[in-house]
């Protein structure tokens, strides 16, 4: 399943650029590990989308209330793999 989310700007960068490598989101859909998700850069001040896009896998939900506040879940989550052709072009 691929899950689309809207991430502000300052969240973004840090996971385009592999700073931060975990979701915080409100668990109101059907998050499974293995599953992709696209992150989409959301700029709050101007209200719409940027255009940027993040692609990647969840590796793991955490989903305990001793540790998210309830009604929440903390994904794990990697890049997808690019995959070249043999002359280094995606």
């Amino acid at each position: 399943m691929l899950h689309a989310l809207k991430t502000e700007q300052e969240f973004f960068g840090l996971i385009s650029k592999s700073t931060k490598s975990f979701e915080v989101r409100k668990n109101d859909r059907p998050f499974q590990v293995d599953d992709d998700i696209c992150l989409q850069e959301w700029d709050k001040d101007n209200k719409k989308y940027t255009g940027k896009e993040w692609h990647g896998k969840i590796t793991y939900i955490l989903n305990d209330e001793r540790f998210c506040k309830k009604g929440y879940v903390v994904l794990s989550i990697k890049p997808k793999e690019v995959i070249l052709d043999t002359k280094g072009s995606l």
